[in-house]
């Protein structure tokens, strides 16, 4: 059965990031971009991350340029973006494709176990300490109405 560590994706840096890095971990996985409407979400992102990191949470982003175009930039550009307006300090992975012909292994496998396309920007899967995907949260869910979800599996 496939479960996160089997997934190995490049970080925002271009190096490479095996996520069974991450095992025994409590992972919030988030479609991200920068011009989107959704984007002062990373605000309530990066607040999870210092409030429940210390506790197994780690939140892991991926820039995705397939909605309306709205994460064209760099990885540089994201990185300094998301740092100097957001203050991310959570990972930040390489931009990848989370629909469609091109789409990255990991999003198959997400939305294999909540079946259905990525809407937007912004859609959460929480994944449970056990490498499986625990839930599906829409684009529009902000940060702060997960936090039942985290407690619960923290």
């Amino acid at each position: 059965m496939t479960q996160l560590a089997d997934f190995t994706l490049l970080r925002l840096d271009n190096t490479p990031q095996n996520l069974a890095d991450y095992n025994g971990r409590l992972v919030l996985i988030v479609n991200t971009a920068s011009k989107c409407g959704l984007t002062p979400q990373y605000e309530g992102l990066e607040q999870l991350y210092q409030d429940y990191g210390a506790r197994g949470l780690v939140i892991l982003g991926f820039p995705c340029n397939q909605f309306a175009g709205q994460e064209p930039g760099s990885a540089g550009e994201i990185a300094q973006f998301c740092q100097v307006n957001y203050g991310v300090s959570f990972p930040l992975f390489a931009k990848l494709d989370v629909n469609g012909p091109g789409e990255s292994p990991l999003y198959t496998w997400l939305k294999a176990a909540h079946p259905g396309d990525i809407e937007w920007n912004f859609a959460k899967f929480l994944i449970g300490r056990d490498g499986q995907v625990a839930q599906r949260f829409a684009p529009d869910t902000l940060p702060e109405a997960i936090i039942p979800a985290i407690e619960k599996r923290l």
